[in-house]
C-alpha cells in the first residue's frame, strides 16, 4: 500500500510537470534507465515531497519500466493483434509474491480458453475472472466484452462445487463455480413466484418488507427482481462471514447485476443497494484488489448518494421512520473506512486523514462496554440482540432490554398478520377453484383486482379469450395433458406427478421429466417442512420466510431450496451486526501506512 500511495503522489506530479520517464533523458534508445537522470529527479521529488530518496527512486524506476513495458506491448499490440492483459492473483497463486502478472493472448477468443491458459500455468482448476466488477462470460469472446489490450484482470479462484459422482469431467469443468450462483438464483426465482395460493401454516411466500417488518407493496416483476438480488446478496454476505472471499464475491457482484433490472426509483429509496456495493468493496479490501478496480470509487459514490437518499442528509428520515440510527452506524463506519483507503491509495494522504479521524470517532461511539454486554446476556438475551440494542440505544441498558422486548412483539404481530392475510388469500382462491378455475389463474384474477372475490370472478369471466393476459378458462384439460405428455414416450403415474408438481404447465412438466430421465425422484413427490426464519435488514426491504415445501410456480427442488435458505439469516438486523474486529484491522492498518506518511513529511 505504501507503494502504491507514493506512486500515485509521483504519478500527479510527473504530470503536471509534463515529464515522460520512457522518454530520454530517463530512459535510453536501447530502453535502458538513465540512472544519473533518475537520481536526480528523486532527490528533487523527495525533498519537494518529504519521502525517503530511495523510496522514490524505486518506485520512479517502477513507472519508468511499467511505462516502456507497456510502450512495447502497445506496439507488439497493434503489429500482432496480441493483447497484454494485466492478471491480478490471489494470495495462493502468486509467485514470488507479484500481485500482479503480465499475461499475453489474442482478444478475439473466448472468456474459457483464457481461462484454459491461465489454469494451466499456474496449475490451478476453477476460477472466474472480472473486468470493472463484472464477471467475463466464459461462453462469450474477450473483445465483445470490453477486454482491451492492457485492461486489468482480478482472477478469482474458486472451489469445486458440489456434484453427483457419476458426473463425467468434462460436465464438472464445464459447470464449475457458477453451478452455485445459479443454485442460489434457481432457488429465489422459485420463492419469488409463489403466488399465495398455498397453506399459509406450511409454506411460505418470501416477502419484501420494511424495517418494521411489514409488507411492501410492489409489482410483480419488481417483486421478483428484488428478491433474486436480495436473495443472492445473502448467501454472499454468508460466505463473508466465513471469509471465503472469492465465492462471496462471485454471489455479490451477481446480485449488484440483479439489483441492476430493478427500477432505479426502487433503489434510491432502500439502503439495500448501498449495502451491496460496501460489502463488494469490503471483499476487494480483503483481497487487496482494491488498487485493481477502476469502478471501485464509484460504488463509494452510490453508496453514500444511496445512504443520503434513504436515511436523510442527518438520517432525520432514518430518525422518524426506526425511531433510532444507532444500528445503521456502523455502515458508515465501513463507508469512511473505505473512503479513507482509496484516498490513500490514489496518493491523497489529506482526504484519508481526514476520513480516518471520522472512523476514529464512530469507532469509539460503537464499541460497547463489555459489562453491559453481560448484564443483558445474564438476563438470557442472545449476544447479537444485546450488541445490536444497545447500540441502538447508544449504551443504555434500560432502554436496550426494552428495545428488545418490544421488537420481539412486534415481529410476533407482525407474522400473524401476514398469516392470516395469506389466509384469507387461500380461501378468496379456493372459492374460485370451486368454480371451475385453476389455482394459477385464480390467483392472477385476485392480484389483477386487488384480492377482491367478486371482481376476480368477473374478471375470469370476461376472460374467456385464451390471449387474454394469460387468464386461463376452467381447467377441464387435465386428462387431455397427461395424454399429450404420455404420447411422448412417458409412463403415466411420471406424468401426473411430473404435473402435480409444476402446477400442470406441459413444458415444465416435460422438462422435468427429461431433468430426470422419466422417473419424478422419491424426494419430489414427498413434501417436507424444513424451517427457515425471517431475514430482514431494518431501512432496507427485506425477504422472509417460514416453512418450505415442494409447491411452487417453478421446477421444485427441496434439497436445492433447503441448502440456499439456511444462508437467509435469522435475525432481521444481522447485516448491521458486527463485532468491530475487521474494522479495527483495517483503521489501524491505514493509520499506520499514514503515520509513517506523515513522519517523512516533516
Amino acid at each position: 500500500m505504501a507503494e502504491q500511495h507514493i506512486q500515485a503522489k509521483l504519478k500527479a506530479m510527473l504530470r503536471s510537470h509534463k515529464i515522460l520517464l520512457w522518454n530520454p533523458p530517463y530512459t535510453t534508445e536501447t530502453n535502458e534507465a538513465s540512472p544519473e537522470h533518475l537520481q536526480a529527479l528523486a532527490v528533487h521529488y523527495s525533498q519537494l515531497e518529504g519521502l525517503p530518496q530511495l523510496d522514490v527512486e524505486i518506485a520512479l524506476e517502477n513507472l519508468r519500466s511499467q511505462a516502456v513495458k507497456r510502450g512495447k506491448g502497445n506496439k507488439a499490440y497493434r503489429e500482432t493483434n496480441v493483447a497484454t492483459l494485466e492478471l491480478h492473483l490471489p494470495k495462493d497463486m502468486r509467485k514470488n509474491d507479484h500481485k500482479k502478472q503480465d499475461f499475453e493472448t489474442k482478444l478475439d477468443i473466448t472468456t474459457q480458453e483464457l481461462m484454459n491458459k491461465i489454469k494451466e500455468k499456474f496449475e490451478v482448476k476453477y476460477i472466474k475472472l472480472i473486468l470493472n466488477g463484472k464477471t467475463l462470460n466464459p461462453d462469450k469472446r474477450l473483445d465483445e466484452q470490453n477486454v482491451k489490450n492492457n485492461s486489468k484482470i482480478m482472477v478469482l479462484k474458486v472451489t469445486e462445487p458440489e456434484k453427483k459422482k457419476a458426473m463425467m469431467e468434462v460436465e464438472e469443468q464445464k459447470r464449475s463455480y457458477d453451478e452455485s450462483v445459479q443454485r442460489t438464483q434457481k432457488v429465489f426465482q422459485i420463492l419469488s413466484e409463489r403466488d399465495g395460493s398455498e397453506d399459509p401454516d406450511t409454506t411460505p411466500v418470501l416477502e419484501i418488507t420494511d424495517q418494521k417488518g411489514n409488507s411492501i407493496q410492489l409489482s410483480l416483476d419488481e417483486k421478483k427482481a428484488l428478491i433474486l438480488a436480495m436473495g443472492i446478496h445473502e448467501k454472499g454476505r454468508a460466505l463473508m462471514k466465513k471469509k471465503e472471499y472469492d465465492e462471496a464475491l462471485c454471489h455479490l457482484l451477481q446480485a449488484d447485476e440483479q439489483f441492476g433490472k430493478c427500477v432505479s426509483t426502487l433503489l434510491n429509496t432502500v439502503d439495500n443497494y448501498a449495502v451491496l456495493q460496501l460489502d463488494i468493496l469490503w471483499c476487494y479490501c480483503a483481497k487487496e484488489s482494491l488498487h485493481c478496480l477502476e469502478d471501485c470509487k464509484q460504488r463509494l459514490q452510490n453508496a453514500e448518494h444511496c445512504f443520503l437518499s434513504c436515511y436523510g442528509e442527518k438520517q432525520q428520515r432514518l430518525q422518524k421512520i426506526k425511531g433510532n440510527t444507532g444500528g445503521e452506524e456502523v455502515l458508515f463506519l465501513r463507508l469512511y473506512l473505505l473512503q479513507s483507503m482509496l484516498a490513500y491509495l490514489n496518493g491523497n494522504g489529506f482526504e484519508a486523514s481526514k476520513k480516518l479521524q471520522k472512523c476514529e470517532e464512530l469507532y469509539n461511539q460503537l464499541c460497547l462496554d463489555p459489562e453491559k454486554m453481560t448484564q443483558l446476556l445474564n438476563m438470557g438475551f442472545s449476544e447479537q440482540d444485546a450488541r445490536l440494542a444497545l447500540r441502538a440505544c447508544r449504551g443504555d441498558v434500560g432502554m436496550a432490554v426494552k428495545h428488545i422486548t418490544c421488537r420481539g412483539q412486534e415481529r410476533e404481530k407482525i407474522k400473524q398478520r401476514e398469516r392470516n392475510k395469506r389466509r384469507q388469500r387461500l380461501e378468496a382462491i379456493n372459492t374460485l377453484v370451486e368454480l371451475g378455475y385453476h389455482k394459477k389463474a385464480a390467483a392472477q384474477a385476485l392480484n389483477k383486482t386487488n384480492g377482491d372475490v367478486d371482481e376476480a370472478y368477473r374478471f375470469l369471466l370476461d376472460s374467456l379469450e385464451p390471449s387474454t393476459s394469460g387468464i386461463h378458462q376452467p381447467d377441464t384439460d387435465i386428462e387431455t395433458k397427461v395424454e399429450q405428455i404420455v404420447h411422448m414416450g412417458f409412463q403415466r403415474e411420471e406424468v401426473k406427478a411430473a404435473l402435480n408438481l409444476v402446477g400442470d404447465d406441459v413444458a415444465q412438466a416435460v422438462q422435468l421429466l427429461l431433468i430426470n430421465q422419466g422417473v419424478i425422484p422419491s424426494e419430489l413427490r414427498t413434501p417436507s417442512s424444513p424451517s427457515s426464519s425471517p431475514s430482514s435488514s431494518p431501512e432496507e426491504p427485506s425477504t422472509s420466510s417460514d416453512d418450505l415445501t415442494a409447491s411452487g410456480s417453478s421446477i421444485p427442488d427441496i434439497e436445492l431450496v433447503d441448502e440456499v435458505l439456511k444462508y437467509i439469516p435469522e435475525h432481521e438486523e444481522d447485516y448491521l451486526d458486527v463485532t468491530l474486529e475487521e474494522e479495527r484491522e483495517l483503521l489501524i492498518l491505514i493509520k499506520s501506512y499514514l503515520e509513517k506518511s506523515s513522519v517523512h513529511t516533516r
